[in-house]
Formats: C-alpha cells, sequence, structure tokens
C-alpha cells in the first residue's frame, strides 16, 4: 500500500465534501427563507445529479487514461469555479432565472463531486490490497459521509453567522489552498490505464458490475427521497425547527452514518467468522425495507411522529450504513484493475441517477402527500433494492479468497 498517496488522496476529497455538505445545506435553507416551495427547491439540485450520471461514466473513462491523480484535482478546481459563480446571484431575480442560474452553477459542482469521488475510491483500489480493500474503502467512504454531516452544521451555521456570499468565499479560497497543495505532493499518477481503452468501454460489459449498480441505484433514490427536501422541509414547516436545530440533526445523521460505514467490515465479521458479503447485502437491504416500512406506517398514522421521524431514521441511517459500505466493497471486488476507474465510473453513474430520480421524487412527494409520501416513496426503492440484491453473482474467488484470509487472522 502507498500510503502517501492514500494520505494526499483522502485529505483532497474531505476537503471537498466539507464544501459539499456546507454547499447543499446553503443553497437549500438559502433558497427556501426566499420562499421557495419544495418543488422548486428540488429543481435546483436535478442538474447537480444529471451531471453526476454523465461525468462518473467519461470521468473514469478520462481518470483511466489520464491518472486520476489529475482527475481529483480537476474536481477540485471545478468546485471552486461553482462557489464564486453562486455569490453572482441576487435575491431581487425572478425565480425563473434564478432556479435556471442556480442549476447551472449546481451542475458545475455536480461534476466536481462525482470527478473527487470517482478520483478518491477507484484510488484506493490502485494503493490498497485485496486484503485491506474492505476496511480502507469503509475508511474512506465513512469518514466521508461524517465530514459531510459536518459541513450540514457548517453551511447551517456558516449562513446565520456570516451570510450566503460571505460563506461561498470561505469555502473557496480553502479548496484553492488545497488544490495548490495536491498539485505540488501529489506528483504521481495513479490508477492509469496501460491500455487506451475506446470511449465505448464506459458502458459496463460485466453483469456483476450492472446489477450492482441497478441495486445502488434504487437503494440511494431511498435516502434522498426523504432526505434532500422532504425531511428538512418538513422540520422547518411542520415541527418548525430553526435553521441551526435542522443543520444538526441533519449533520449528527450523516455523521453517524459515516461512523457506521467506518466500522462495518468489524460490525460484519463480529465473532471472528469469515462474512459472505452476497449474502450480507441481501439480508441488511431486507432489513433496511423493514425499517422504511415501518416509519412510513407510524408517521402516516401519526403515532409519536416527532419520535418516529427522528428515531426511525437514526435507525435507517444505521441500517443504510451498513448497505452502502457492503456495495462500496463489491463495486471494487467486482473490478478488474485495470478498468477500476471506468468500473467505478459506471457503478457511481448508476448512484447519481438514483440520486436524481430521489431528489425529484423528494419534491413532488412532499408537495403531493407531504413526508409519510416520500417515506412510502423510500419503502419502495429499498424492497426493490433487496429483489436486486439476490440476483448478485458470488464475488471473484482470488479476490474472497484473499480478502477472507485476511479477516481470518484478524488483520483487516
Amino acid at each position: 500500500m502507498k500510503l502517501r498517496n492514500y494520505v494526499l488522496v483522502t485529505a483532497g476529497y474531505w476537503a471537498f465534501t466539507l464544501t459539499d455538505g456546507a454547499l447543499r445545506m446553503l443553497v437549500l435553507l438559502h433558497f427556501h427563507e426566499l420562499g421557495y416551495g419544495p418543488v422548486a427547491i428540488a429543481f435546483l439540485f436535478l442538474a447537480y445529479e444529471f451531471m453526476g450520471i454523465l461525468t462518473n461514466l467519461l470521468g473514469g473513462w478520462v481518470g483511466s487514461r489520464t491518472g486520476l491523480n489529475r482527475t481529483l484535482v480537476a474536481g477540485l478546481g471545478l468546485q471552486i469555479v461553482a462557489l464564486v459563480a453562486l455569490t453572482f446571484q441576487q435575491p431581487g431575480w425572478q425565480q425563473w432565472l434564478a432556479v435556471t442560474y442556480v442549476m447551472g452553477v449546481q451542475a458545475l459542482s455536480g461534476i466536481a463531486k462525482d470527478l473527487t469521488k470517482m478520483s478518491s475510491k477507484s484510488a484506493v483500489k490502485s494503493v490498497a490490497g485485496d486484503g485491506g480493500l474492505f476496511k480502507m474503502v469503509a475508511i474512506l467512504t465513512g469518514s466521508k459521509n461524517a465530514l459531510k454531516g459536518v459541513g450540514f452544521f457548517l453551511g447551517a451555521s456558516l449562513l446565520s453567522a456570516i451570510g450566503y456570499d460571505e460563506s461561498l468565499w470561505a469555502m473557496a479560497a480553502v479548496l484553492v489552498v488545497v488544490v495548490v497543495a495536491l498539485l505540488v505532493l501529489l506528483n504521481e499518477d495513479i490508477g492509469k490505464s496501460k491500455k487506451k481503452a475506446p470511449l465505448r468501454s464506459v458502458l459496463s460489459k460485466s453483469s456483476s458490475i450492472n446489477r450492482l449498480s441497478a441495486a445502488r441505484f434504487f437503494l440511494f433514490g431511498s435516502r434522498d427521497i426523504w432526505f434532500v427536501v422532504a425531511l428538512p422541509v418538513f422540520l422547518h414547516e411542520q415541527l418548525e425547527w430553526s435553521n441551526y436545530g435542522i443543520g444538526a440533526f441533519l449533520a449528527l445523521w450523516t455523521i453517524g452514518y459515516g461512523v457506521v460505514q467506518s466500522f462495518a467490515p468489524r460490525l460484519l465479521r463480529a465473532g471472528g467468522r469469515p462474512v459472505d458479503e452476497i449474502h450480507a447485502a441481501q439480508r441488511w437491504a431486507l432489513i433496511l425495507a423493514g425499517v422504511s416500512a415501518a416509519i412510513a406506517v407510524a408517521v402516516a398514522f401519526e403515532w409519536g411522529v416527532s419520535v418516529a421521524v427522528v428515531g426511525g431514521l437514526i435507525v435507517f441511517g444505521v441500517v443504510f450504513a451498513v448497505n452502502s459500505s457492503l456495495h462500496s466493497y463489491l463495486i471494487l471486488a467486482y473490478s478488474d484493475d485495470d478498468t477500476v476507474a471506468m468500473d467505478v465510473g459506471f457503478y457511481y453513474s448508476a448512484n447519481a441517477a438514483g440520486r436524481l430520480v430521489g431528489t425529484l421524487l423528494s419534491g413532488v412527494l412532499y408537495l403531493w402527500g407531504g413526508l409519510p409520501a416520500a417515506l412510502w416513496g423510500s419503502a419502495a426503492f429499498v424492497a426493490i433494492t433487496f429483489v436486486l440484491t439476490l440476483r448478485l453473482p458470488p464475488i471473484p474467488e482470488a479476490v474472497a479468497q484473499r480478502v477472507r484470509s485476511v479477516a481470518s487472522t484478524g488483520s483487516e
């Protein structure tokens, strides 16, 4: 394992994640305060998610040809441009113009996010041996989500403390420092393919990756259906929470979700027994479907709504984190070393597509039937995820033997 490269890639990803979480909360709360409805707010994020689909497909191809270090720096640079561009939008603009402009800038941020994520997660395959793969993926993904939670709170706090434009400028300045540091220190090609793959190769020909990608689509769609618009608006309108309260809850939820992801390998291997990751993915998807349905029922029948929403979504977060961690491991286990960037890019394009659909449904379902409708939509998506995991093929035996051999000795 090339520890230095892993640390540099992870540090760059962490810095981006803080600004990404803060930016989402800044935009959501700022435009809600300006009087924008749930569907209009959902539209602000649609281009962000849509560009993620294209970026993951093409970004993986570009990364395999040029090196993941270059696509990582490019992603961070685009985020700086997006942050600065958002400062030009004015509260006095017509709503259609403001929504169109912010959608366009958010599209740029979406490209930045998925270039950075694809680069970071693909790089783990290059710098870690298969024996430590599950652990290192879990640490990177878990820490990223914990920091994204911090970013949610940071965004809400900055909005209240120094204002919208000032917050954007401050985050852009921090990323400039990070980009300069990576340009100086991360001077080695990572994940560059030995063969120049043609553009048509961005579409996966692997049935295992296609099936896992389909499951990922519905898994992340199930989260964003309630998380992106429905929950924050519900907390603000129905429970009358403040910006600080909303930001703190979403932050703590995401931080806890990230912590669970980081410890998922240890949790699954409790007792020292080898883990069948395929069966584990199926079992935990079924558990998540049950949790989602239970929350939806409690809210629909008004059985302690506050407790059901806060407590239920904490349980959802724990179970969702284990599902997500298993998927993040499986995509790398299924991928070939020489095509990992394109395989991961295709997989995360499905992830972005799920988030796109989930984001749109979050606004539409909340407008149609409030939070209960969004929660029922989430439960339906999780049920589909479970069905799709039943068709996942076994992990390639060479990878499985190396991973389980290390697990059996207690070294992850």
